[in-house]
C-alpha cells in the first residue's frame, strides 16, 4: 500500500519516518524546503502538490495546522480527491473543529474516497517514536483495511465513532483536560520558584507521585532545564486546540472553568513569546513573581 503525508513538521515528519521504517512507499509534501529535504533524506518521495500526493497514494495522512488548510489540500482545485483512486482513504490527523471535519466528510461523499477522522495525541515524542494514540472515526471495514497504515505510526488506536467529526470531538475533550493540567503545572513551578524549592526536588517529587504523568513530567523537565524553544511542542498548536475545545463547549452550553483559565495562560504566553513552546508560559509567571525555577 502506498502512503502519502501532507505536512512534514514536528508531527508529520514523525508519521513519515515511521511509515518508511515499516516499509511503506511514502510520498510527502510540505511548503518548507528544509522539511522536504529532510523527508527526502529519510527515504521519502517528495511531491510538488497535494494532487500529486493523491495520485501516488492509496492512503494520505493530512497533518496540517488548521481546518482551512485541511480543506484546501483535500478539497481544493489541486487537492487530494481530484486524483486519489476510489477506495483510497484520507486520514485526517490534524486537529480541527468538529464542524470542519463534518464539512470535509460531506464534500467527499460520492467521491469513492473514504475519510478517517483520526486526530492524535502523544506530541512530538509520540510522532517521532511511532507511539501516538489515535482517536479514529470511520466505518469498521475501512478502519480494518487501513489498520496496517495506522499501526505503523501508533501504539494505540481507539475506534471512537463512524462519522466525520466524532474523532475531533473526542480530541477537543482531551485537550481541555491536557490544557488544564499544563496550566496547573506552570502555576506549581512558579510557586516552587518563589518559595525557593529547587527544580530537581519538585520534579523528583511530582514525577514519583500521583500527579506524575507525561504531561507534568515533560513540562517540568523542560522548565527546570530552561528549554523553551525547539522541543517540538510549539505554543501555537495548544493555543489553537484550546480554542477548539472552548468553541465546542460554547456551542453545547458546557462550562469549562479550568480549560478557560488555561486558555488565558496560553494566550499570554503566545502573545509575549509567539515562537516559544508550551512551557514558555511558565516564564511569564516567573516574570510576575520575580523568581525562576532551575534544576
Amino acid at each position: 500500500m502506498r502512503v502519502g503525508v501532507i505536512g512534514l513538521g514536528d508531527m508529520g515528519s514523525g508519521l513519515a519516518r515511521n511509515l518508511i521504517a515499516n516499509g511503506f512507499e511514502t510520498c510527502g509534501l510540505d511548503l518548507d524546503d528544509a522539511r522536504m529535504q529532510a523527508f527526502a533524506d529519510m527515504g521519502g518521495a517528495p511531491a510538488v502538490s497535494a494532487a500529486e500526493v493523491g495520485a501516488r497514494s492509496d492512503a494520505v495522512y493530512v497533518m496540517v495546522m488548521n481546518g482551512d488548510q485541511a480543506k484546501s489540500v483535500i478539497l481544493g482545485e489541486d487537492g487530494l480527491i481530484g486524483q486519489m483512486q476510489p477506495r483510497g482513504a484520507v486520514i485526517l490527523t490534524a486537529t480541527i473543529k468538529p464542524a470542519e471535519a463534518r464539512e470535509i466528510g460531506a464534500a467527499m461523499e460520492g467521491s469513492g474516497i473514504h475519510l478517517i477522522d483520526s486526530p492524535v495525541s502523544g506530541g512530538f515524542p509520540g510522532a517521532q517514536g511511532g507511539t501516538l494514540t489515535m482517536m479514529a472515526a470511520g466505518e469498521a471495514d475501512v478502519l480494518d483495511r487501513f489498520a496496517p497504515v495506522m499501526e505503523a505510526v501508533s501504539a494505540t488506536i481507539h475506534r471512537v465513532g463512524t462519522q466525520p467529526g466524532e474523532g475531533q470531538v473526542v480530541k477537543a475533550c482531551l485537550q481541555s483536560l491536557i490544557g488544564a493540567m499544563f496550566g496547573a503545572t506552570f502555576e506549581a513551578a512558579a510557586l516552587a520558584a518563589k518559595a525557593g524549592v529547587s527544580g530537581e526536588v519538585l520534579y523528583n517529587v511530582v514525577s514519583t507521585s500521583s500527579a506524575g504523568c507525561g504531561i507534568t513530567n515533560t513540562a517540568l523537565g523542560n522548565i527546570i532545564d530552561r528549554k523553551f524553544e525547539g522541543t517540538g511542542s510549539g505554543i501555537g498548536t495548544m493555543h489553537k486546540d484550546l480554542t477548539i475545545s472552548l468553541s465546542m463547549a460554547e456551542e453545547l452550553g458546557v462550562p469549562l472553568f479550568m480549560a478557560a483559565s488555561a486558555m488565558q495562560i496560553f494566550h499570554q504566553g503566545k502573545t509575549k513569546y509567539p515562537h516559544g513552546d508550551n512551557w514558555i508560559c511558565a516564564c511569564v509567571m516567573e516574570e510576575i513573581v520575580g523568581a525562576e525555577l532551575h534544576r
